[in-house]
């Protein structure tokens, strides 16, 4: 195998206290990104994760995923804004904050 993940660093970039709960909606809207794709590929929810029946214990709404799981939605949404912060871009909150 040739491949080797380079991702941009992001070591050095540190997100605001505001941008917490913009990180907590971001890591929600993943995980139901990632559930509609799931059932829309006819998975189910199953007591352990089956590739050949197509099930997953995680067809949960994200409150009751297990904090592990939530973590690495969590994660993903960190590493995306920090992303965003090192490429140049700002993220200024809405005027008006959306009810989600």
């Amino acid at each position: 195998m040739n491949y080797h993940p380079m991702p941009i660093d992001n070591s050095r970039i540190e997100l605001g206290a505001g941008l917490v709960k913009l990180t907590e909606l971001l890591a929600r809207n993943n995980h139901e990104l990632w559930a509609k794709r799931r059932m829309e590929e006819g998975w189910s929810l199953g007591p352990h994760r089956d590739d050949a029946k197509k099930q997953t214990p995680f067809l949960i709404p994200y409150e009751d995923l297990p904090e592990g799981e939530k973590h690495y939605d969590r994660d993903n949404a960190v590493e995306t804004l920090k992303t965003i912060l090192g490429l140049g871009y700002r993220i200024e909150p809405p005027e008006r904050p959306q009810d989600f």
